[in-house]
Parts: C-alpha cells; sequence; structure tokens
C-alpha cells in the first residue's frame, strides 16, 4: 500500500522520538503543545466572537428599541446549520459531554475536526446573538487537540485520557485565565483522576494556557472587582440562604434544559421546522431582554463593576424597560427566568454552544436579584450587591455542573477577589446539596449516567465502564437449528471448537442452547441419533445479555448465574455472539494493572 509523504514524516518523527526521548518526556512537551494550542483557540474563538458582534451591532442604538434582535439570532443559527450540515458532517453538540463519552466509550479518541469545528460553528452562533457559551466549545477543542496529538505519536489509551485532560484543563484556564479552576474542572467535571504521574502534565499545561492568554490579551482580570464590604459572620444567613436558593434555580434551570431538548430532539428529522421553532422563541426574548444576547458577560460586568443604582439600570437599555428603575428588579427575575428558554433554543434550532457561561449569567443575576430584593426590604444586615453577584455565579455553575471547587477558584481568579474564599465556600457547598437531593449528576453526565457510560472517580466502575462489550464478544460459533436431528448434531458437535452450540430459529433468534457436556452420556449411542432431534436436547441459556448493556450489570450476571459462557443478542433477540468468563476477568485483570500504573 502506498505511503503518503505526511504520513512518512510522521513515521520517521516518532521512530526518532521511540529511540531518543521517553513517553514521559513526551507527554511533558505534548502538555505545553496543548496549552500553547489550547489558549491560542480559546482567544481565536473571542476574537471571531467579539468581531462578528461589532459587525452587526455597530449601528445599534443604545438608547431605543433595536427590532434587528428579532433576525440576527435566527440568521446566526441558520449558517451554523448549514456549516456543520456540509462542511463538519457530524454532530458537534454538546461539547462537554461529547469529552466525557469518547473517555468513557471510545479510548479517549476524538475525530480531528473537533479541533476546529467547534471554533466556527460556535463563533458564528454567539457572535450573531444565540445565548449560549463559548467554553464547551472550547473544553471539546482543547480536549480533540490532546486526544490527536498523542494519537499522532501511538500513545496508549491511559496516556490518551491523560492529554484530554491536559486539553480541557488549558481551555478553561486560557478561556478565564484561571489555572486552578482549569485543574479542579479536570478532576471535578471529567472526573480524571489525578495521581503524581498525571499531576505534572497537567499542571503545565494549565499554567502554559494561562500565560500565553495574559500575552495575547493583557494582564487584567475578567471583571475588575473592588472590595468594598468585608465579609462578616453577620453575612452568614443570608449567604446560606442564596446558596439553598441558587440550589433550586439550578433545579430549574437542568430540568427545564432537558425537557426543552427533548422537545427539540423529536424535531430533528424537519430541520426547518425546528429552525422556526427555536427562532420564534429566541428572538423575542431577545428583543424584549437585550441582555440575553450572546454570552453575557458585558451584563454581568455591570452588576460586579457597578456601584450605584444609575449603573446599573444600564442593563435594560434597549429595551422597553430602560430608564424605569421601578423595573429593575422584575426585569432581572425574568431574565434569570428566560434565560433557560434562550439557551435551549439556540442550541435546539441547530445552534452551537454550552452551558457554562449560561449558568454563570443565570447565578449572577439570581445572586444580584436576591441581594436588591434583601437590601430593598431590609431584612437584616446590608448584603453588598456585587459580592452576592459573584456568590450567585459560584453556587448556579457549582451545582449544575456539580463542581464546587471548579465554582470556588473561578470567581476567586476570575475577580481577584480571594477575600471571597470563606462566603464562596459557604454558597456553594449549600448550592450543591440542595441540588443533589434531587440530581446526583452533573447537567453533562445525567445523559452518560442513564446509560451506564459515566466514568467516576470509583475505581472499580470506572474499569467496568472503559471496558468495551464488542471486545471481548466472540463471534465464531457453530450454530444448528432446532429440526437437527441428534446425528447431525453430533457432527456440528465435532466441528466446533466450543463446548456450547447455540440453537437458533430461520431469523437468528436464540432459541435454546447445547450443553456438549449434558450429552456425554448418549453421545456414542448411534441408535438414538435419528430418534431424537435438537429440540428435545437443548436447554435455556442461564441468562442472555444485551449488546448494549453496562459492563457492571454483565458482570453481575455473571456472578448470579455462575455461567462460563453467556450469550449476547441484540434488541431482536438475534444472537450476536459469547462472552466467556474467563475472558472477561482477564481483561478486568488488564485494565485494573493498567489503571493502577503510574
Amino acid at each position: 500500500m502506498k505511503v503518503s509523504g505526511s504520513q512518512e514524516i510522521i513515521s520517521r518523527l516518532d521512530n526518532w522520538r521511540k529511540n531518543h526521548v521517553s513517553n514521559r518526556e513526551l507527554v511533558l512537551v505534548l502538555a505545553f503543545a496543548i496549552g500553547l494550542l489550547a489558549s491560542l483557540a480559546a482567544y481565536i474563538l473571542h476574537f471571531i466572537i467579539k468581531l462578528i458582534e461589532e459587525l452587526v451591532t455597530s449601528g445599534f442604538d443604545v438608547a431605543t428599541i433595536n427590532w434587528l434582535y428579532l433576525i440576527y439570532p435566527i440568521v446566526g443559527i441558520w449558517l451554523t446549520s448549514l456549516f456543520v450540515k456540509y462542511v463538519v458532517r457530524d454532530n458537534i453538540s454538546h461539547g462537554i459531554t461529547r469529552v466525557l463519552y469518547a473517555i468513557s466509550t471510545k479510548q479517549s479518541r476524538l475525530k480531528a475536526h473537533n479541533t476546529w469545528s467547534s471554533i466556527v460553528a460556535s463563533a458564528i452562533t454567539i457572535g450573531f446573538g444565540g445565548s449560549v457559551g463559548a467554553e464547551a466549545p472550547i473544553v471539546l477543542t482543547g480536549s480533540a487537540i490532546g486526544s490527536n496529538l498523542g494519537r499522532i505519536f501511538n500513545l496508549d489509551n491511559r496516556t490518551l485520557m491523560l492529554l484530554v485532560g491536559c486539553g480541557a484543563t488549558a481551555a478553561v484556564s486560557g478561556i478565564f485565565k484561571a489555572p486552578i479552576a482549569g485543574l479542579v474542572f479536570t478532576l471535578e467535571v471529567l472526573m480524571v483522576d489525578l495521581t503524581m504521574a498525571s499531576l505534572l502534565p497537567i499542571l503545565i499545561a494549565s499554567v502554559t494556557a494561562t500565560c500565553f492568554s495574559y500575552f495575547f490579551t493583557g494582564g487584567s482580570s475578567m471583571f475588575h472587582f473592588q472590595m468594598d464590604n468585608i465579609w462578616g459572620l453577620d453575612r452568614v444567613p443570608p449567604t446560606i440562604l442564596l446558596g439553598i436558593a441558587c440550589g433550586f434555580v439550578s433545579l430549574y434551570f437542568m430540568r427545564l434544559m432537558s425537557w426543552c431538548e427533548n422537545g427539540y430532539g423529536k424535531l430533528s428529522s424537519k430541520p426547518y421546522l425546528k429552525l422556526l421553532v427555536g427562532g420564534l422563541v429566541l428572538s423575542p426574548l431577545i428583543f424584549l431582554f437585550p441582555s440575553l444576547y450572546g454570552e453575557g458577560y458585558d451584563s454581568l460586568r455591570l452588576f460586579i463593576e457597578g456601584k450605584t443604582e444609575a449603573d446599573w439600570m444600564q442593563i435594560m437599555s434597549g429595551s422597553m424597560f430602560a430608564e424605569k428603575s421601578n423595573f429593575l428588579l422584575l426585569y432581572v427575575g425574568l431574565v434569570v427566568m428566560t434565560k433557560v428558554f434562550a439557551t435551549s433554543a439556540t442550541n435546539g434550532a441547530g445552534g452551537c454552544g454550552g452551558t457554562f457561561a449560561p449558568s454563570l449569567f443565570i447565578g449572577g443575576f439570581g445572586g444580584f436579584f436576591f441581594a436588591r430584593f434583601w437590601n430593598m426590604e431590609q431584612l437584616g444586615v446590608y448584603i453588598p450587591e456585587k459580592n452576592f453577584t459573584l456568590y450567585g455565579m459560584a453556587a448556579v455553575m457549582s451545582a449544575v455542573m456539580h463542581a464546587p471547587l471548579t465554582g470556588i477558584f473561578l470567581i476567586a481568579e476570575l475577580t481577584g477577589g480571594y477575600q471571597l474564599f470563606i462566603p464562596l465556600i459557604i454558597v456553594t457547598i449549600s448550592s450543591y446539596l440542595t441540588i443533589n437531593i434531587f440530581e446526583h449528576h452533573s447537567i453533562y453526565a445525567v445523559r452518560l449516567a442513564k446509560q451506564g457510560k459515566l466514568l467516576t472517580h470509583h475505581t472499580d466502575k470506572s474499569i467496568l465502564t472503559l471496558m468495551s462489550m464488542d471486545k471481548i464478544i466472540d463471534h465464531d460459533f457453530t450454530s444448528v437449528g432446532p429440526d437437527m436431528e441428534m446425528g447431525k448434531l453430533i457432527h456440528a458437535i465435532s466441528s466446533s471448537r466450543n463446548d456450547y452450540i447455540p440453537v437458533l430459529d430461520e431469523s437468528r433468534k436464540l432459541l435454546g442452547e447445547i450443553d456438549i457436556n449434558n450429552l456425554r452420556h448418549i453421545i456414542f449411542r448411534t441408535e438414538l441419533y435419528h430418534r431424537f432431534h435438537v429440540n428435545q436436547l437443548m436447554s435455556p441459556p442461564a441468562a442472555m445479555l444485551g449488546v448494549n448493556d453496562p459492563m457492571e450489570d454483565v458482570m453481575k450476571t455473571f456472578e448470579r448465574t455462575g455461567a462460563q459462557y453467556l450469550p449476547v443478542v441484540n434488541i431482536d433477540s438475534q444472537l450476536v455472539g459469547y462472552i466467556s468468563r474467563a475472558r472477561l476477568y482477564s481483561m478486568y485483570r488488564q485494565f485494573v494493572a493498567d489503571f493502577s500504573a503510574e
């Protein structure tokens, strides 16, 4: 077979590397490269988003209603759907969920186009006003960079998983200039365990991405926060109450998002109807509440950096609520309630974006609403609105992602407000404990958890999740029909290399099994060869496995039945093959050894 020039170069480079560079040294070099490339990807994405926003909104009058808000978001989603359909030709939605799925079921292998396709698609969606975030697409991009670099050098699955973690860490660190938040994000959300062997590469990727982000965009934090009110013990009760409230807001966000996604999913075969429905939801919401346009960080900045009600009033500019101070609290509350509809409509109609920024957005607006209402009603000690805006951001994000440490460190690093650590810890714990009563998995992991394909920090369950059913099914078997005479069955047995003979009907449905051990007492009695048929000699299998059964259930079935072999059937009860108990446990022990290796 003819080898292309690029493949030959890669092969020579890999051979040179194997002779001169150890795998450990290579991983450290790749971690640095991943950090650089992920930060560059984040910079390019935000540059394109800002460029598109400036082009389409340059003529907007901030003091009046802008009717183009009804058109731009639909145009952006339509262009994105065309790009995905005719250029990418693959599903690129649910970025972080796709990373989790790749880790648990695809040996951490992400397609090459994921290194750039999400950047283009999300830039178009968000630039034209889609109410989603850029973080999930960048996490998918960074993870894909790590996965594909590892595959170029033919690294093993465990190292690929580490490089995917490096990419995700670098993406979060680079986009927020938050190296610690990036690290704990990988630990909490992607559930990549940190060992001494994996800690150094992830730290290198994290710090590299952060440093290059400073180089690309300057040294300032995303928000210019100044601590005006020192936190005290008298603010513990309202901080706890905010955390509980944010827990319920997060539950509302997750449940409604899932419901909306299921609704749009039913329209997947009718893309233009889906675009129409999503557009009819999204455009009027952005028209009524311009704060829903794009990621929403500019709106949050007004609450975090503003000091007076006049500063906060700018949040209603361009809407029918403009310059009506009596409606500020109502406006903020309505934005909190409608953001989830805007986000789900953006993705459901064909756009590309994540829920990372929307969770921060809802939390920030919810925190401001809580503090403003508290102070207006004089319910107790004064609580600063901008501080509680930050607390709300941390609380909702922590609950939605089931990642309290990420919420704490992200907000502290976004603002430089490290003096907020104690209230951030209190509010995130309160929020996380509240939602954990109702939802045991994050918004990214809940789909995989229902399928039994979620990787967790539980080592035994993680190993079973990583094991692939396809790798242990034996498709080589000899089958017989139910009406076959015993004489012909003996001939089939002589040509079989197994201790079992499956009995199949004409449609290859499994009817039963012939256990050779049970025929030993009559196998040489030739006078019986024409008297008995297979359907008289077969017995039902101890149990049947489905092709989509989680490996944890497969293991439990073997333990329960004590069988040495079990058949695997598809949804039509047609036999696919057999799984051997010995082979299953052998693979399990190998995974344990690989998983435990430093």
